[in-house]
């Protein structure tokens, strides 16, 4: 018996408790891990406060990503003792998930631990990181070059814009950091790399189809009225990799900036990318991270924890990256 957070329904409402369940219980996969530790993204707040309904079946363990070791594996690629990362795949909302001490997955789902890197480590970054990591190698095969000018990253207080910012930052871009909680988290930005820190509502006005040329390149994880206002405002040639929808799915623009511009409008996605970019971008963002990311933008928690800080990542509420300690 081991313990997980797992989420049933009562009258459409989604309860999450701890408890003891068996091995027995986990679904089917070629590996059985044991989790060493996990992280609470923007996804998770979703599934464990049912605010997003994204899980359909019940009951579920969530947790979009995990790190550990290798407890029995029936695929060659994996071996007892072996180190190994999972993020992405449906892991979390249709399989039950990392906020659990052991998890039985897919072997194709996970990538080797790079030897720079502890379970600790690894969820420090997380989905986020690597979404961040993939966001940035987006700009760059674009062509996007730190003399280009400013990149802007919206909701830069966030999992994946503070990556984001200390990724760009350490490849020498200017970054302008866009936050809805500039009070709070301005002086935790600028520590991370951040040139300079605006107040998101900046981007929340209903923009023109063209405004005056600001950004060569935007990471955005807001979606809505801010990336179409970010559009709006890229440099000739720009590109935006974007890669969220915290303020919402619709993307209120025209073709204006895509036609008469030039810009581009990169869709990263890390829940389905392929071994071979996951494995470059874990390697990435690992070589490019400082020690004082680690420091100063996670936050650990334990199992109990995670209905509490599910409700504050969702209210936006959370800073930087959550680690949960299995």
């Amino acid at each position: 018996m081991f313990n997980a957070l797992v989420l049933t329904q009562e009258e459409k409402l989604t309860i999450a408790n701890v408890r003891q369940i068996a091995e027995t219980d986990l679904p089917e996969g070629e590996v059985l891990v044991d989790v060493a530790c996990s992280s609470l993204n923007y996804k998770d707040g979703l599934a464990v406060t049912g605010v997003g309904k994204i899980i359909r079946n019940f009951p579920m363990v969530p947790g979009i990503d995990f790190a550990g070791t290798v407890l029995e594996s029936s695929d060659e690629r994996y071996k007892a003792g072996d180190k190994v990362i999972l993020t992405g795949w449906g892991v979390g909302e249709n399989h039950w998930g990392g906020l659990a001490e052991k998890a039985r997955v897919k072997a194709d789902w996970l990538v080797p631990m790079p030897s720079n890197c502890d379970a600790a480590k690894a969820m420090q970054i997380g989905t986020a990181g690597l979404t961040a990591m993939l966001c940035v190698q987006a700009l760059q095969n674009a062509g996007i070059k730190p003399a280009d000018g400013d990149i802007l990253v919206t909701g830069a207080s966030g999992g994946v814009g503070s990556v984001a910012v200390t990724l760009l930052a350490q490849l020498g871009y200017r970054v302008v950091a866009s936050s809805g909680r500039v009070e709070q988290n301005g002086a935790l930005l600028t520590k991370l790399g951040a040139s300079e820190v605006i107040d998101r509502s900046e981007l929340e006005a209903d923009s023109r189809p063209l405004e005056k040329q600001r950004w060569a390149g935007v990471v955005d994880t807001v979606g809505n009225k801010v990336l179409a206002t970010a559009l709006a405002q890229m440099n000739y040639g720009g590109a935006a990799a974007i890669c969220g929808l915290a303020g919402g799915f619709a993307l209120p623009t025209t073709v204006m900036p895509f036609i008469l511009r030039g810009v581009n409008l990169l869709g990263v996605d890390s829940v389905a990318c392929p071994f071979e970019k996951r494995q470059a971008a874990w390697e990435a963002v690992l070589n490019l991270l400082p020690a004082s990311y680690f420091d100063d933008a996670c936050e650990t928690i334990a199992l109990e924890q995670v209905p509490e800080y599910a409700q504050r990542i969702i209210k936006g509420q959370v800073t930087g990256r959550v680690l949960v300690q299995l």
